[in-house]
């Protein structure tokens, strides 16, 4: 094996172990999320980036973004979500072609109910992660990227 194939190996084993971690708390967090509190994962991304945005409004196409959506599903999301009266879209005062997704109060008392199921399971799949040896360098390096608050 040349440097250019150790090179191209070390990148796949990389990407391997973020897969193999990225699939654990998702499997987890689907799980929990649903049974507990009937949202999904990205369901509750969704919830989550519109109250951590100052204001808790965000126009569809960052909505997408931060819920790493295409903007059509993003769009289909936010329908069902309005559906169940967990959003709201209102039009920009600013912009009238503009929309803006918003939690509605429904939603921000889903969103307080389902963090705490949220945050233990994550905190629970990364320990299980972690006594994984193959996966254990990348839960630290993301330790290592938390806030000090957080760790």
């Amino acid at each position: 094996m040349g440097i250019a194939d150790d090179a191209v190996e070390i990148r796949a084993h990389g990407w391997r172990a973020l897969a193999a971690v990225y699939s654990l708390i998702e499997t987890a967090l689907e799980r929990a999320l649903q049974s507990r509190h009937g949202v999904s994962v990205v369901e509750y991304t969704v919830m989550d980036a519109l109250d951590r945005q100052d204001g808790w409004h965000m126009r569809m196409r960052q909505l997408a973004r931060a819920a790493a959506l295409s903007n059509s599903a993003a769009t289909r999301l936010v329908t069902r979500l309005e559906d169940r009266g967990l959003l709201a879209r209102v039009l920009c005062a600013d912009d009238r072609r503009g929309i803006y997704t918003e939690l509605t109060p429904a939603g921000r008392t889903l969103l307080a109910e389902a963090r705490p199921t949220h945050d233990a399971v994550l905190r629970e799949a990364l320990e299980e992660a972690e006594g994984t040896p193959e996966l254990a360098p990348l839960v630290a390096a993301l330790r290592d990227l938390a806030p000090q608050s957080l760790t």
